[in-house]
């Protein structure tokens, strides 16, 4: 798939680092209740931890104690859905719209009025 911005493999590890690399790029998952945005609560914009899209804003995050930074719902056009049937399970893998990160998935079982449930990994972003 192609986004407007495309590095090698080896450009985007020296950038993001070893963990960053293998959230965004490997598609990895980091430990829940280890990220620090899980229980983040300023006020501002959530970025892509690669390329510093705008992906969430602050007033849609919400605790769904799960253990990763939750929204009930996106920026509109920031964020691609990609179904995943990895790991024996059927779910939506969320990517930035602008270079593809791995962001993590989103979930029909949120507790707000929008029913969603976005579950990020917080190596996957960044906080402005």
């Amino acid at each position: 798939m192609k986004y407007p911005i495309e590095k090698t493999e080896a450009q985007w590890k020296i950038e993001l680092g070893e963990e960053r690399y293998r959230i965004l790029r490997e598609k990895g998952t980091e430990y829940p209740h280890s990220g620090t945005y899980n229980l983040h609560a300023e006020n501002g914009t959530y970025v892509c931890g690669g390329c510093k899209e705008p992906l969430f804003e602050s007033n849609s995050k919400f605790d769904a104690h799960c253990g990763w930074p939750s929204f009930d719902e996106s920026i509109p056009e920031k964020v691609r859905y990609i179904k995943d049937n990895t790991h024996g399970m059927i779910r939506t893998e969320i990517v930035c719209v602008n270079c593809g990160g791995h962001l993590g998935h989103v979930f029909d079982d949120g507790p707000t009025k929008t029913g969603i449930r976005y579950c990020v990994n917080s190596l996957s972003i960044d906080f402005k």
